[in-house]
């Protein structure tokens, strides 16, 4: 028997709410049920730091808006302000040393994603108290809706994997680690 729950539901700005179902029951998780997206139709082997020397939180986040501006074209100081602001409604660590800070930006015109290997850890506020080193960057349009939060889910997914993780912290080059979030088993994690 497969069950449907709608667990979770919040507004989206128009008066209409958002439902994310969760099935469980018949061998499912109580994870969001999403489409298929692969990782390297978000990231792209520039948008990788394999070795980002930081201190601190606020540090990284300038960083990432520098990175991903020169990128996308967007205004580096309009990132890194909306990622502060995302940062004050609750810390982007997800536990495990991983973060995946994330935005949505009303001029960009596709998802984009940036990920950074930290030179060594820093305080990120996690659950955990345990400092982040792997940091995955989402931006997404502001329409992006549904695409957002499937690519988040995406990346947290990749993230979970044990395997990944470790790999991820063993390699040390921007083209080795772009290989390991874009290898067959990752896209289908």
């Amino acid at each position: 028997m497969v069950r449907r729950l709608y667990a979770r539901s919040r507004n989206v700005g128009t008066g209409c709410r958002e439902h994310h179902a969760f099935e469980i029951g018949a061998g499912k998780s109580f994870f969001p049920q999403v489409p298929f997206m692969r990782l390297n139709d978000l990231i792209a082997p520039n948008a990788i730091l394999p070795a980002l020397k930081v201190n601190n939180k606020k540090q990284v986040l300038q960083e990432l808006a520098a990175r991903a501006a020169m990128l996308t074209g967007q205004n580096e100081r309009a990132i890194f302000d909306l990622l502060i602001q995302r940062e004050k409604l609750g810390t982007t660590a997800i536990g495990n040393g991983i973060a995946i800070p994330h935005l949505k930006m009303p001029t960009l015109t596709r998802l984009f994603g940036l990920f950074a290997r930290l030179d060594r850890p820093v305080d990120f506020d996690a659950l955990d108290n345990q400092p982040v080193d792997l940091v995955f960057l989402l931006l997404a349009p502001e329409a992006a809706g549904a695409d957002h939060l499937q690519a988040l889910a995406r990346i947290a997914r990749l993230l979970r994997d044990q395997t990944v993780v470790h790999k991820l912290r063993a390699t040390h080059d921007a083209e080795s680690l772009y290989a390991v979030l874009a290898m067959p088993s990752a896209s289908a994690a």
